[in-house]
């Protein structure tokens, strides 16, 4: 397997499991166990962004272009607390 193949699959294994670590933390009922499994996620995904970093570096990945800081005021708004996209737990409660 070649050093492109092997990056690639730990890439596609990291962004998996970040997304089960959401998963199991939007289900977990115990406070001790939640932040311990947020902690791990928040090091997998710095994890990952190295390996990606890497990636780049090594011409085996291109990223999307940059978003605009418009676009990502957009984003923001849309799904931040309370914004248009996003959930305001006092109103749902």
């Amino acid at each position: 397997m070649q050093e492109k193949e092997m990056m690639n699959d730990v890439l596609t294994g990291l962004k998996s499991s970040i997304a089960n670590y959401g998963r199991v933390i939007s289900e977990c009922d115990d406070e001790n166990l939640r932040r311990t499994i947020q902690q791990i996620r928040n090091d997998c995904e710095q994890y990952q962004w190295q390996m990606a970093k890497l990636a780049e570096q090594k011409n085996y990945y291109q990223p999307a272009e940059k978003a605009t800081d418009q676009q990502v005021q957009t984003v923001r708004s849309q799904v931040s607390p309370g914004g248009a996209g996003g959930i305001n737990i006092r109103t749902h409660m």
